[in-house]
């Protein structure tokens, strides 16, 4: 008779191959748990790490802050001269430009006493005036046309009322006291005027 001969298996051999996948799962076990304590390391030292950085953000902002704040300071206090200055400046070119017919006033005033001739004095006086009318014209200054004219309160301040020496005239400006004028559209000073009734 023929003898069945089973095999058995080799369980030593299954146990070799077992025995290096239980090493491997040792391994990837511990290496695991390597992993995640160096993670819950990191995640424990990363809020550190955000506060310090979250500290240094705030210290970054205050001081652009200081800074935005000190050159905002400094251009107002630049733009302040610079207006002050523009204004001295405006001043000053005015007054430039009234020298010439002041001069002319002190010429006239040497030779009033020396003038015999009171045309000649007339006609002196009549070139400073019309010097000055040009330089105020010039700076954008014009004279307020009152005399006859209906009674305007944007251009004009009534001193007193008189009766009026004609029909045409009630209501309107019989005489002006004092002249009134315009800085190129602006009213300046008020004509002072008399109003006929």
């Amino acid at each position: 008779m023929t003898k069945k001969t089973t095999k058995k298996p080799d369980t030593t051999s299954k146990k070799r191959q077992n025995k290096p996948d239980t090493e491997k799962k040792k391994v990837t076990r511990n290496e695991e748990k390597a992993v995640t304590e160096q993670t819950d390391e990191v995640i424990t030292e990363e809020p550190e790490v955000k506060e310090k950085s979250n500290e240094e953000i705030i210290k970054e902002l205050q001081d652009k802050y200081i800074r935005l704040s000190a050159e905002f300071d400094n251009y107002r206090k630049r733009t302040l001269k610079e207006k002050i200055d523009l204004t001295k400046l405006a001043g000053e070119e005015i007054l430039l430009k009234l020298l010439p017919v002041m001069d002319d006033f002190d010429r006239a005033s040497q030779t009033i006493d020396e003038v015999t001739d009171c045309s000649a004095m007339k006609e002196g006086v009549d070139l400073i005036h019309n010097k000055f009318r040009d330089f105020l014209n010039s700076s954008g200054i014009k004279e307020i046309n009152a005399l006859n004219q209906k009674f305007d309160t944007n251009l004009h301040e009534a001193i007193t009322k008189i009766p009026a020496p004609s029909r045409k005239l009630k209501g309107k400006i019989v005489d002006v006291i004092e002249k009134g004028y315009y800085l190129h559209d602006k009213v300046i000073r008020y004509s002072k005027v008399v109003i006929g009734e």
